[in-house]
């Protein structure tokens, strides 16, 4: 009887010994019962680091010039891209749209900015210097007419009404030329000059393509910052630019609304999207040289700034378009 119980003693021991040499070689392979054998020589080791979804760096700089009216979109969208990729410089001028279509159509500058759509003649010299270009619609904007918070007179203006002041014919020299309950003293005019698309437009849409009056009592700068201080400091002064520029000096300027035939509307954010604000209305515009948008920071720039300026173009006073558009 002891004898048998001894043989089934020894019999349980060895099989308590088979199971923990058999734990023991399962810890070997790394604890897990389905662990694949380690690795030989010649296969590399898997990574244990996650897939990296940071933008590849970039760097560059990127030549931008044309409109002062979409300055402040893209030197909005320049900053912000800026902390994306701050190896690339995207410095922005202001030669006016019809500066920087000289520059962009010599090959001089990747990106335009435009307050107007291109002309005939400078199509012809992109072609002519085979320059290929994207056009890109980016915002509303409503050309504003404005005087100083001083005038206390003027509470709206027809179409006109604006022929006679800004326009070389049948010009009235006083604002009681232009109604005779306004006081006679004399207009001093503030205007963008001849390479600004905001004049392009106003010439267009209100002055018939006939162009603007010369004589001492106008001022024309292409910066519509030195058209606001002229108008904020003349109490008989009176200009035009982007609602934007209104806006953000609306402390010291006055809106004059405009009567284009459906009585006097002033521009606003509705105004202007809703194209009742007539005829000063209009889209602002990007233009793109197709072989610079192939470097790949023009390339990033650009989708970057049509993924972003609908925020962007609102921050700083303009009308977005509608999603579609983008």
């Amino acid at each position: 009887m002891f004898k048998k119980l001894r043989r089934q003693g020894m019999l349980v021991l060895a099989t308590l010994l088979v199971v923990v040499l058999a734990a023991c070689g399962s810890n070997n392979n790394g604890g897990n019962a389905g662990a694949s054998p380690s690795p030989s020589a010649s296969s590399p080791a898997p990574s244990s680091e996650a897939p990296s979804s940071e933008p590849a760096k970039l760097s560059g700089q990127i030549e931008i010039d044309g409109s002062s009216t979409v300055f402040p979109i893209l030197e909005a969208v320049s900053e912000e891209y800026g902390a994306v990729q701050p190896d690339v410089r995207a410095p922005i001028g202001v030669s006016g749209t019809g500066g920087g279509f000289k520059r962009f159509c010599a090959g001089e500058t990747a990106i335009s900015n435009a307050s107007r759509p291109i002309k005939d003649e400078e199509k012809q010299a992109c072609v002519d210097a085979g320059i290929e270009y994207i056009e890109l619609s980016v915002a509303f904007d409503g050309l504003s007419v404005v005087v100083s918070k001083d005038n206390d007179f003027v509470d709206h203006l027809t179409v006109e009404e604006l022929v006679k002041i800004f326009g070389t014919e049948g010009t009235a020299k006083t604002w009681k030329e232009v109604r005779p309950e306004w006081p006679d003293e004399k207009i001093l005019v503030f205007s963008p000059g001849a390479d600004s698309g905001t004049f392009d437009y106003f010439n267009e849409e209100i002055l018939d393509k006939k162009g603007l009056r010369t004589d001492d009592a106008v001022s024309l700068s292409e910066d519509d910052n030195t058209l606001v201080q002229g108008v904020a400091g003349s109490k008989n002064g009176i200009g035009y630019f982007g609602f934007a520029y209104f806006e953000e000096n609306a402390d010291k300027l006055k809106l004059v609304p405009i009567d284009g035939g459906t009585g006097p509307i002033a521009p606003s954010n509705e105004t202007i999207k809703d194209g009742s604000y007539a005829p000063l209305s209009r889209p602002l515009f990007v233009y793109v040289n197709k072989a610079e948008y192939e470097r790949p920071e023009v390339n990033d720039f650009v989708k970057f700034m049509m993924d972003n300026v609908a925020t962007l173009s609102a921050e700083v006073g303009y009308i977005p378009l509608p999603d579609e558009r983008y």
